[in-house]
Order: structure tokens, then C-alpha cells, then sequence
């Protein structure tokens, strides 16, 4: 008796927390939505935002986080892969994830003057005499700049799962004939399935909602929920819009979640036991 009562004291605290930072928040975001530019109370917002602008805004946001979880997982993947392979492997990892410490702005910054007219890139270009080239404020130079912000998150749930495989299974599958590919796409994949899924989780979310650099890398020729809600909050003055889409948006979050749930699967270990 005393242990539930002092494990409910000691769920106080995460109570609170998720009350305050979690519902709340929420919260206050649809009841936001419920009213106009004027402040009346209104369903309309949610009726604009099935306007063919904001569904093709949406489109697009999940298009370009598509493609940036998508070329994530294509570096990623193998990059983990041959990182549980090597030698110093927790060294090279900490070297990967060590540029995820840098303020996001400065490394945005960083790839305005890679990229720019008179930057490193161009100056190679125009060393190889192919002349000077629009690199910044295209959809190349976003999607670039974004993958490599997310490559860390998504190499290191890959390289944890990959890291926990049962060696054991992957020499039984070669004993039993089967080559690289069949044992990769037989045994490996789908056992380190859930790193995969949690790379999904912690690339795709996000990259629903960048704003900082559809701005600065990508001149806002590129438009996403992220800078859709920035707009209609600092830009328009209109929250109750601005609301509407992250009530959207976090809808969508929670369906990605959904489809990204991870079972345990067995294959795990490492195999020394045997």
C-alpha cells in the first residue's frame, strides 16, 4: 500500500510537467483557432484551411519532408551500418553527432556563405571555368542544407539497432546460403526496423515544420506549415489562422507516430552467449 501511494507521489511531478507543457499548450492552440482576425468566435479557419492554397501547402510540406527524410535514410543507413564495423566506432559516432551541438542558426548562416555567389563553391566553379551558379535560395540548397541537419538524429537510432543485432543470426543465414543481399534484406532490415522507424520519427516531424531555413537557405521560395504558422502569427497578425494550422500540424504529427510505432522484435544481443 505504501509502495502505490509513494509511486503516485512520485508521478506528481510528470503530471504536472505534461499538464503544463504538453495539454495545456495544445490546448490553448484550438481554442485559439476558434476565432477570426477580429476575435469571433468562428469555424471558418478550419474552412480555409481546406481552401486549395493550404492543401497545397500541405502537400508541398510533406513532399520536401519526404524527400529530406528519404536522402536521410539513404546516407544514414549504411553510414550506420559500417560504423558498428569499425574499430572506434563509439569515436567516429560522437564525431557525427558533435555537429548537431552547433546553434542551427549559425550553421545556417555557415551554408549562406558556402553556397553564396561569392562563396567556396562558386569560386570552384569558376576555378573549373564553369562559371558562377544559383546555388542558394533553390530547392537543391534546402533540401541539402536540411538533410545535413537531420543526418545526425537519424544515424544514431540506426546505428543503436544495428549496434544491438544478434550476430548469431546473420551467421546462420550465410550458413544456410543465403547471400549479402538476402541476408540484408531478410535478416537486417527488418530486425533494426524500429531504428529505422524512430530516424522517421525524429526527421520527418521536424521537417514538417521548418521555417529558419525556408528563409535563409531557400528565400522562401520554399513554403511549408513551419513558415505558413510564422506568417500568419508575426507576419498577418492572424492567430487564430496561425492556430488552425498547428492544430493541423499536429495532427499530422501524431498519424506519423502512429504509422512509425515500434514493435520489439527478437534478434537482439550480442550473441556472445551462445
Amino acid at each position: 500500500m505504501q509502495s502505490k501511494s509513494a509511486r503516485a507521489l512520485y508521478l506528481i511531478p510528470y503530471g504536472a510537467w505534461i499538464l503544463l507543457f504538453v495539454v495545456a499548450p495544445i490546448a490553448l492552440v484550438g481554442y485559439y483557432s476558434l476565432f477570426d482576425l477580429h476575435g469571433s468566435f468562428t469555424f471558418g479557419n478550419y474552412r480555409n484551411f481546406f481552401s486549395s492554397i493550404y492543401l497545397r501547402l500541405t502537400l508541398s510540406s510533406f513532399w520536401y519532408a519526404f524527400l529530406i527524410t528519404l536522402f536521410s535514410l539513404l546516407i544514414a543507413y549504411p553510414t550506420a551500418y559500417y560504423l558498428t564495423k569499425t574499430k572506434h566506432k563509439q569515436l567516429w559516432l560522437l564525431l557525427i553527432i558533435i555537429p548537431s551541438w552547433i546553434n542551427l542558426l549559425l550553421k545556417t548562416y555557415a551554408f549562406i556563405g558556402i553556397f553564396g555567389q561569392y562563396g567556396p563553391i562558386n569560386a570552384l566553379f569558376a576555378a573549373i571555368g564553369i562559371g558562377n551558379k544559383q546555388i542558394l535560395f533553390t530547392d537543391f540548397s534546402f533540401i541539402f542544407v536540411s538533410v545535413y541537419i537531420f543526418i545526425p538524429f537519424m544515424i544514431l537510432p540506426i546505428f543503436n539497432a544495428i549496434d544491438r543485432l544478434n550476430p548469431a543470426l546473420i551467421d546462420a543465414s550465410r550458413d544456410l546460403g543465403a547471400n549479402s543481399w538476402t541476408t540484408f534484406r531478410r535478416v537486417i532490415l527488418p530486425l533494426t526496423m524500429n531504428g529505422v522507424k524512430s530516424g522517421i520519427q525524429v526527421t520527418f516531424i521536424p521537417a514538417l515544420s521548418l521555417f529558419m531555413i525556408t528563409r535563409l537557405i531557400a528565400g522562401n521560395k520554399v513554403i511549408t506549415l513551419g513558415t505558413a504558422i510564422e506568417q500568419q502569427f508575426l507576419v498577418t497578425q492572424n492567430w487564430g489562422m496561425g492556430s488552425t494550422i498547428a492544430v493541423f500540424l499536429i495532427l499530422f504529427m501524431f498519424i506519423i507516430m502512429l504509422f512509425t510505432e515500434q514493435r520489439e522484435k527478437g534478434g537482439t544481443g550480442n550473441g556472445r552467449n551462445r
